[in-house]
């Protein structure tokens, strides 16, 4: 009765001298971390703002030519714009080799497989 009226208080404080030094049971013989108060701040840290490459012209503009095939598979090209065609019934008219005026924005900060061409998001396409 003894051993275990003991055991358990040892057991809090042994866990607890632990937890305040910010270490774990298992990280004997690890390096200790870094405290806060000893790293001196950075002011190059990238923001998630700073980081973008060009924000997105979001204004329409109206772009015309012959659509050409990317590298990639599926990529199609007009002039140097990659289309980005969300709507199936416009992917019916954007065919390669077909000579159509497309209608949108650009975006060229956005990340694409195609690997080529200004991303530019189409609302409207015709064939000329």
């Amino acid at each position: 009765m003894i051993i275990r009226r003991c055991t358990l208080p040892l057991l809090v404080v042994l866990a607890l001298a632990g937890c305040a030094n910010g270490t774990a049971d298992d990280s004997a013989g690890a390096p200790a971390a870094a405290t806060p108060s000893s790293v001196a701040p950075s002011s190059a840290v990238p923001t998630e703002e700073s980081a973008a490459a060009t924000p997105a012209d979001t204004s329409n503009k109206t772009i015309s030519g012959t659509i050409t095939a990317g590298v990639e598979p599926g990529c199609l090209l007009l002039d140097d714009h990659l289309l980005l065609i969300k709507d199936a019934a416009l992917e019916s008219v954007a065919k390669v080799g077909a000579s159509v005026t497309a209608t949108g924005h650009a975006e060229p900060g956005m990340m694409t497989t195609c690997q080529q061409g200004t991303p530019f998001v189409v609302s409207t396409i015709r064939a000329n």
